[in-house]
């Protein structure tokens, strides 16, 4: 591995460079969404949306303490804002869950761009340099020549080997992140309408006493 370093020249450099920045990036959102997953409690989200239909603040408060699920914190932002904006608190909220969800995202893309075009690079001094050796001594020393070629091939490999695993993991990310804005939305929208349904039954029973 040492030796094909050495042989790949001075661009293998910014291209450890860039798999050290991609392979801690992978490392720290795979922690990252082992532990939302660690966290996600569905049949909590059930409860309280059952407690919300029935008005029961109160216990909805107490359940949810303490709860690190995502979904629960859009929904306890949405019912502490509920005498204002519902609504436009838990949109609030789930940008910031987003953001949390996408960091890093765009390092690990600026490192599957970069890497292909650091290959390039390497590709094209690495063929420069066979040039300068064949122009120089001519095919009498063939091993500089082949040192040159050598240097293009492996550079552009190393390119390849950093973007093609980051870029499954890069897209794997991004689903993850657009599943967890579904389920945000679902219950979001649910919460909506159980406070809806809630807010006409309570106007209805006041109509009814009048």
């Amino acid at each position: 591995m040492v030796e094909y370093f050495v042989k790949g020249g001075p661009v293998m450099y910014p291209l450890l460079v860039c798999s050290i920045v991609a392979l801690t990036v992978i490392i720290e959102r795979t922690i990252f969404w082992i532990r939302e997953d660690l966290y996600r409690n569905q049949p909590l989200v059930d409860d309280v949306l059952e407690l919300c239909r029935r008005g029961d603040w109160e216990t909805v408060r107490m359940r949810v303490k303490g709860s690190k699920d995502y979904v629960i914190r859009i929904l306890v932002s949405g019912i502490l804002h509920r005498e204002y904006s519902m609504i436009k608190a838990m949109e609030s909220a789930t940008g910031d869950e987003i953001k949390r969800m996408r960091r890093f995202l765009s390092v690990l893309d600026t490192m599957i761009t970069i890497a292909p075009l650091l290959g390039i690079l390497g590709t094209v001094t690495g063929i420069i340099s066979a040039f300068q050796h064949i122009q120089a001594t001519g095919m009498e020393q063939p091993q500089e020549v082949t040192a040159g070629i050598a240097e293009a091939l492996i550079t552009t490999a190393a390119g390849l080997f950093i973007a093609i695993p980051s870029l499954i993991l890069y897209n794997h990310f991004n689903t993850r992140v657009e599943n967890a804005a579904l389920a945000i939305e679902k219950y979001s929208t649910s919460l909506e309408i159980v406070h809806e349904k809630l807010l006409q039954g309570n106007q209805c029973k006041e109509g009814e006493k009048e």
